[in-house]
Parts: C-alpha cells; sequence; structure tokens
C-alpha cells in the first residue's frame, strides 16, 4: 500500500470518527494514499454512550489525525430531527423507526460545518459500497458542501475484511480494541440500536440473547405492567409522569423505563436502498411508547381526512429518510403539512408497558372530537338517527345508479 502512487488534490480532510476498526484503518490510508494530506477527526455524539467515547480523541490522533472534534448533538437530534419524523407517523415498510437514518443528516451537517471551521477541501466516510449510509451521506455532502471532494475508503482500497483491516493496522504498529471474533454489526444513538450479523444473516436463525442490548426479554420482563404518563403539544412529548422534559432528556428516561419490560424490539428482513435485501434486529424503547402515544392523542383529535392525509405524509416521509433525501424541497414540505396537522395534537395518554407491548389506556385531548354523547350506545338527545337513511342514499348514489344501467 505504501509503495502505491500517491493521490493529490487534497489537503486536509474531515474524517467521520468512531474509533472503531474502519475509521481507525482509514486515517492511516488517508496519509498513505492522499501526499501530504491532514486528517482531522470528527465524532458525533448522538446518544450512543459514553463510553463510546472515552479515550476516542487520543485513539485518533495516536493513528494519525492532527485533531479530533467531538461535538455534542444529542438535544438537536431528538428536537430537530426525531421529533419532526415520528410528528408525521414515518415507519419503513410498516415496521422501521428509522433510527440510523433519523441520525444520518445531523451527522452530515455538523461535519461539513467541522470542514468549513478547518478549512478542509474534502470529507470521508467509513460507510460501505453495500450499504444504505453511504447515500445518506453523500445526498447530505452534496446538498450542502457539493464543493467538498467525497472520499469513501470502502470503494478505493483493496482490503475486504475484518481480518484485512486487522493486518493493515498491526503491520503499522497502531493499536486497536477489534478483533476478528466480533460477532456483530452495531449502530447505536438515542432513538435506537441495530444489530446485523452473525446468526443473523441466515432468516431462519431465531436471534440469540446475545444480540440484544438495550431490553430484557418480553419473557424475563416484569410480571406486573407499568404505567408510564405521556404529556403532547403539537405532536411532541413534553412530559414523562408529569415532569417536563427536554426532548433528549425525555427520551432517554422512556429508554430506560421501557428497555426493562421488553419493549421495542423489531426483527426485520428489509428493502435496501442500494436494491438488496438485509436483516436487522432494533431496539427502539422510549421510541416505541412515544410512537404509542402520539398515535393515541391523533386518534381523539385528526378527522377522517385528517389522518388519511397523515397516514400519505408518513409513508411518503418514511421513505425520504431512509433514503436520505433530508435536506430536500419535499422534506421541508412533509414536515410543513405534519406540523400544521400537529396543531391539535395536544393533550395526555397513559401507555401500559407489559411484556414487549406498549398499550396506550387512556388518553385525553382538550381538542377532542371525540363525543360520548354522540357515540353512546344508550339513549340521547343529540343525534337523530333518521337523518342517516338521506346520508346512505348519496353516499351509495353511485352504485346504485351503475346497478340502474346494469339492467
Amino acid at each position: 500500500m505504501s509503495n502505491a502512487v500517491k493521490k493529490t488534490g487534497v489537503k486536509k480532510v474531515v474524517l467521520a470518527y468512531s474509533g472503531g476498526l474502519d475509521t481507525s484503518a482509514i486515517i492511516p490510508w488517508l496519509k498513505e494514499t492522499y501526499d501530504n494530506c491532514e486528517i482531522v477527526a470528527f465524532c458525533a455524539d448522538v446518544g450512543q454512550g459514553e463510553e463510546e467515547l472515552v479515550g476516542l480523541t487520543e485513539k485518533a490522533l495516536a493513528s494519525g489525525a492532527s485533531e479530533c472534534y467531538i461535538v455534542d448533538l444529542k438535544e438537536e437530534l431528538v428536537a430537530d430531527y426525531i421529533y419532526p419524523t415520528i410528528a408525521t407517523g414515518a415507519i419503513y415498510e410498516g415496521t422501521y423507526l428509522l433510527g440510523t437514518s433519523m441520525a444520518r443528516p445531523i451527522i452530515a451537517k455538523a461535519q461539513v460545518e467541522v470542514a468549513r471551521k478547518v478549512g478542509a477541501d474534502a470529507v470521508c466516510h467509513g460507510c460501505t459500497g453495500k450499504g444504505n449510509d453511504q447515500v445518506r451521506f453523500e445526498g447530505c455532502f452534496a446538498a450542502l458542501a457539493p464543493d467538498l471532494k467525497v472520499i469513501a475508503p470502502w470503494r478505493e482500497w483493496e482490503m475486504r475484511s475484518r481480518e484485512d483491516l486487522l493486518d493493515y493496522l498491526a503491520e503499522r504498529n497502531i493499536k486497536t480494541a477489534a478483533s476478528a471474533t466480533k460477532i456483530y454489526s452495531r449502530d447505536a444513538n438515542a432513538w435506537h440500536i441495530s444489530h446485523e450479523g452473525g446468526e443473523l444473516e441466515d432468516p431462519w436463525n431465531e436471534p440469540s440473547k446475545g444480540v440484544w442490548t438495550l431490553t430484557v426479554a418480553p419473557e424475563d420482563a416484569p410480571n406486573e405492567p407499568e404505567y408510564v404518563s405521556l404529556g403532547v403539544k403539537h405532536g411532541r412529548i413534553t412530559h414523562v409522569n408529569d415532569e417536563a422534559l427536554s426532548p433528549y432528556a425525555a427520551l432517554k428516561t422512556l429508554n430506560d423505563i421501557a428497555g426493562k419490560h421488553g419493549v421495542g424490539r423489531i426483527d426485520i428482513t428489509e428493502n435496501r436502498l442500494v436494491g438488496m435485501k438485509s436483516r436487522g434486529c432494533y431496539e427502539t424503547p422510549g421510541g416505541t411508547v412515544m410512537f404509542a402515544g402520539l398515535r393515541a392523542i391523533e386518534e381523539l383529535v385528526l378527522d377522517k381526512t385528517s389522518r388519511t392525509w397523515r397516514e400519505q405524509i408518513a409513508a411518503q416521509m418514511s421513505h425520504l429518510v431512509y433514503d436520505g433525501r433530508w435536506f430536500t424541497p419535499l422534506c421541508k414540505s412533509l414536515i410543513a403539512a405534519s406540523e400544521s396537522l400537529a396543531e391539535s395534537v395536544n393533550g395526555d395518554v397513559v401507555i401500559k408497558l407489559y411484556k414487549g407491548q406498549a398499550t396506550a389506556v387512556k388518553k385525553r385531548s382538550p381538542n377532542s372530537l371525540y363525543s360520548e354523547s354522540f357515540a353512546t350506545f344508550g339513549e340521547d338527545d343529540v343525534y337523530d338517527q333518521k337523518h342517516a337513511e338521506g346520508f346512505i342514499r348519496l353516499y351509495s348514489l353511485p352504485s346504485r345508479i351503475r346497478a340502474l344501467n346494469a339492467k
């Protein structure tokens, strides 16, 4: 590798750095591949856990980076990316709560900001050529900084496996905590954690207990349910158990509560943007509770046509976020439409957590369209049932005319 002809044209590059095996190898590879290139490491703190950040700067510098920026994005991620997305109701392919997808635009945006700050002329990521993330990152780079060169080592270097990367680092006496026996590929942030690889690559294998990290198995969860109350304002969670909390604090609190009850596990085989199917196990305990709460309030306040429109927004938004098109006019339009509907999504809801399930059991809203006096099966003096006859005749008129024409 060191004897190869060095590339030119890149003086300073900002690398999205995690300290894992891939990005640890990328730093020396960049220095060897791009002549006189300076590498600035950038790490986004999106709630992946403090243990993931310990010693990160020292590790980056030891690998050859000139400096390392660790940017705290936790509150902004939840407030400006997660909350707007879940307000739309977006769920990819009916199951996936878009945990990895929602974090990519804010990471890419912050990476570009660091690149501007340090005067870099390139950005680099460690995404593989098989996955969705390469599209998400580079789509954001194109929208925010089309002048920056994008370097994607997995599409350039000759290494193809973990063993290759480990050998590469060993040859250069660069220490790494990674090993060839790593079982799963994981990605974590405040919203969720994903698990891929290992036995999960065979869809016939049931996930072992070693897969899961945020939640207990539902069968091992407490035998007594726990109730958690949520306060909702304009489609945002503002209170948990009557305590006012910031978006990130609310999510963190619900992760802790719901995880104990095995809430938020899914095992899916999804369609990647690049065309292949992949199997992943995802844990989104707090997010599952938030979704249940928002949908419960919506049931009270959105009329039939408004709810149908919100569901159409959700379907569009799920693909937009998954496909990495956050910084687009369509995204702005969908969020604006969702926020308009969410103006009336206010109220309180109680969620029952039990053996992997999060069920809304109580809900109320000052904007509720539910009226017991209208809906009751008992006697009432507000609804004249005779009016239904004329409504039905007009509603079914096309069917009636079609049947008469067929005679």
